[in-house]
């Protein structure tokens, strides 16, 4: 990412003034982890840089990466950054009795995408190979393992005499990466983000959640997710903090692996959506969390999807118990199409909740106070998620996008 204020990228600054300090906690399946430090990061990035100009991407080619949380998919999204193609984050097959399905959704992304080259891993290159024939632009597809064996010097040799390849150097207003929605209400629709629109995002989720370098994150989300990818490791990395990262599979099969990280860790940040915490509240036994501190913690951002008052109610009673304090749960808003983030609460402010008439509101669209009533069905609630980001603006505007009336 081009910064402005360095006039450099972020990730090589830090890689060359500090480049033995962790940045990436990656647990592999027998909770153990493996660990990227800054130096690392753009070393093996600048590997797959070099073989990728090798193989002949060239600026502003489309490269799209399906892969699961892994070493390679850190290193091949700046990899291809670093060459100046453009990533394109797409989730990775999971299930054999829907490889169909999946390629129908994904072929369509890469031709919207007009994706050159699919970066992927050993197991699913059958897979990727399928997609070849309903993508025109498609012109290989590469093994992520591969790319990151290739010497350094692989694409000095192809071209001798060259010199050194130019590490690319991006314009604030050239295109950073797309970032492709969930589909969860439609079909998957492509977002252009720009250096700038990222940074902008960036800057101000850091300014609202008080972020700095002496942060810990902690994620199990999907990389090929705006939430996953932008807020919790381009925002850590972007501030110079270190993150504990577990795979959404290790998440959902052992769900206290997400608290235990932040015990270990002493994590100070983390994001899910809502059923994340109702996971934990459900499946979570006191027997596997003993000795479980989560003093740490100062925001647990809850967004992706619709939060649940009673959610965010049981999960503070359930781990009270353990040092989680009802302050640090921190309901947000956001969409891929401000980049990530569009609404943070006040930090330590803890949730707030209104309480409407249900038949009001759902016969008039207006909002009326309801004096709160545990299973009473003639009220209906609503978490607040907050204040615009710093420099955001919000608007509600009705069908012709004009200006909306709001009650005083």
């Amino acid at each position: 990412m081009w910064n402005r204020r360095r006039r450099c990228w972020t990730c090589c600054a830090i890689a060359r003034f500090d480049a033995d300090r962790p940045h990436v906690f990656l647990y592999g399946e027998e909770d153990t982890a493996s660990t990227i430090t800054f130096g690392q990061l753009f070393e093996r990035a600048e590997v797959i840089a070099h073989e990728l100009a090798r193989r002949g991407m060239s600026t502003g080619h489309t490269v799209a990466i399906m892969l699961p949380t892994s070493v390679g998919f850190f290193y091949s999204f700046f990899g291809v950054l670093l060459a100046g193609g453009i990533p394109v984050p797409i989730y990775p097959p999971f299930r054999a009795d829907r490889i169909e399905e999946y390629a129908a959704r994904q072929s369509g992304i890469l031709r919207n995408a007009q994706a050159r080259l699919l970066i992927t891993f050993r197991r699913a290159e059958a897979v990727a190979r399928l997609l070849m024939p309903q993508v025109p632009s498609l012109k290989g597809v590469v093994n992520a393992e591969r790319l990151l064996e290739a010497a350094p010097h692989a694409a000095r040799e192809a071209a001798p005499g060259a010199g050194p390849l130019l590490l690319h150097q991006p314009r604030e207003s050239a295109i950073a990466f797309l970032q492709y929605t969930s589909g969860s209400t439609g079909s998957p629709k492509g977002v252009i983000l720009t250096h700038a629109n990222l940074l902008a995002n960036i800057r101000a989720i850091g300014e609202a959640a008080a972020m700095g370098p002496e942060d810990v994150g902690v994620t199990w989300l999907p990389l090929y997710h705006d939430m996953g990818l932008i807020g919790t490791w381009l925002a850590p990395l972007y501030f110079g903090f270190p993150i504990a990262v577990y795979s959404p599979l290790a998440f959902l099969t052992r769900a206290e692996r997400w608290l235990r990280a932040i015990h270990v860790h002493r994590g100070t940040l983390t994001a899910a959506p809502n059923f994340a915490y109702e996971l934990c509240v459900r499946k979570i036994r006191d027997a596997h969390i003993e000795g479980l501190d989560l003093s740490s913690m100062r925001a647990m951002l809850n967004g992706a999807e619709p939060v649940g008052p009673e959610t965010l109610d049981r999960f503070a009673a359930r781990f009270a118990r353990y040092g989680l304090r009802r302050e640090a749960l921190t309901p947000v808003y956001g969409l891929a199409e401000s980049a990530l983030a569009v609404t943070v609460p006040p930090l330590g402010r803890g949730p707030l909740v209104d309480h409407i008439e249900r038949e009001i509101f759902e016969r008039d669209g207006r909002a009326v106070p309801a004096p709160l009533a545990h299973g009473d069905h003639r009220v209906i609630s609503f978490v607040a998620v907050g204040r615009a980001l710093p420099r955001h603006e919000v608007r509600i505007v009705d069908a012709s996008g004009r200006d909306a009336g709001l009650l005083p």
